[in-house]
């Protein structure tokens, strides 16, 4: 999947990463933190800042220690939050997995240029929960239904 949008819900004034299928019509929205927003919207719009933010932090120590990236994949809804894994390889190509928020783990892969996916399951949960109306989560990356599209984040 690829980042399709970044979007603030108007109800909630919550920020929203929408995945969207690359070979499909596929959408998965994600309610996420400000701060994860942020780190996801600098690296979109390709803007450096002045000292490295956590994910670059992250980045940095990733290829330091002689990983290669592998792939980001959301794995999980349970109770409308997201989970998800950032898979890496070491030198020797041996698994090394670390689970982390959704939020958190596509933040790293923009900026490690590394795939994101998500499981076939999760999409089905999304859409099941979306089209049930429940809207009832306060996490901040629990799945909300979407009455109307709000404006992208710029």
């Amino acid at each position: 999947m690829r980042i399709g949008a970044l979007i603030m819900d108007p109800n909630t004034n919550s920020p929203i990463v929408v995945l969207k299928g690359i070979e499909s019509e596929t959408v998965l929205p994600i309610w996420v933190g400000a701060f994860e927003a942020n780190a996801i919207a600098l690296e979109i719009e390709k803007i450096a800042p002045q000292r490295p933010m956590t994910h670059d932090l992250l980045k940095n120590l990733v290829i330091a220690c002689g990983l290669s990236a592998g792939k980001v994949v959301v794995t999980d809804l349970v109770d409308n939050t997201f989970f998800a894994r950032i898979e890496l390889s070491d030198e020797d190509g041996q698994p090394v997995v670390f689970d982390a928020r959704p939020s958190d783990a596509i933040a790293l892969a923009l900026r490690l240029d590394c795939p994101i996916f998500v499981e076939s399951r999760v999409l089905e949960l999304s859409a099941t929960s979306t089209k049930s109306g429940d809207s009832s989560a306060d996490d901040e990356e629990g799945d909300q239904p979407i009455e109307e599209w709000p404006e992208v984040i710029g």
